[in-house]
This record gives structure tokens, C-alpha cells and sequence, in this order.
């Protein structure tokens, strides 16, 4: 197994980072109205999951921190299905582009909690 030297380099993060841009996408054609609303949820969410695992990853030599952090992003993940399912009941997105999306971020999940249970693999050796 190659070493992972970067954040960018996890592959829960890389799914993390497409799924949020596609979030932004199409959050571009949710109506006016929803702009510092819903439009702005959902990117934060989707967003903050990425950043979780980057602080999480710059912490991993504390498993603590390392597992809240990962812990913070899973419920970045929870609030970001919310958000998909509100667009999906608004009409905003269609049910079928949600499913995908909520299936991605079940997927995010699935790691971070595994990431959780087992973080002995990515904790650093602490500084002495």
C-alpha cells in the first residue's frame, strides 16, 4: 500500500471533493428565493465535509482530535443528505440524481465510520 502523504490523497476525501462540486453545480439552478437559504446549506454542508477530513488528516498524530474530526464530518454528511432530500421534495433536483448523491455520501460514510473504528492505521506516532 502506497503512503498517503496528503489529505487530497485519501480516496474518502476525493469522493467527498466530487460530490460537493456536483452539490454546486447544481445548487446553481435552485430558485432566488433559496440563495441564502438551502442553496447555502448544502454547500456548507457538503463543503464542511471535506474540511473535516482535512482537519482530521492534521490531527491524526492525536487519535482524539483525529476521531472528532472524522466524527465532525459525519455529521457534516448526515446534513447534507437532509439538504438532498429537501431538494429532491422541492423539485429542485430529481429523484434520481438524488438517489446518486445520497448513495455517494452513504458510501463517504461507510468509510469515515470505519476510518473511526480503526484509526490506529492512520494515527502518527506521537512526538516526543
Amino acid at each position: 500500500m502506497a503512503t498517503i502523504r496528503h489529505h487530497t490523497e485519501l480516496g474518502v476525501y476525493q469522493i467527498a471533493f466530487e460530490a460537493a462540486m456536483e452539490i454546486f453545480e447544481l445548487s446553481k439552478g435552485f430558485p432566488r428565493e433559496e440563495q441564502y437559504a438551502l442553496t447555502d446549506q448544502i454547500r456548507r454542508a457538503s463543503r464542511n465535509v471535506c474540511a473535516n477530513i482535512t482537519e482530521a488528516w492534521r490531527k491524526r498524530r492525536y487519535r482524539g482530535a483525529f476521531v472528532l474530526r472524522l466524527s465532525d464530518a459525519d455529521g457534516e454528511v448526515a446534513e447534507t443528505t437532509t439538504w438532498i432530500e429537501f431538494s429532491k421534495s422541492f423539485g429542485y433536483i430529481d429523484g434520481r440524481t438524488a438517489a446518486d448523491l445520497t448513495k455517494r455520501y452513504d458510501h463517504i460514510l461507510g468509510i469515515l465510520v470505519n476510518m473511526m473504528t480503526k484509526p490506529s492505521r492512520w494515527i502518527l506516532e506521537p512526538l516526543h
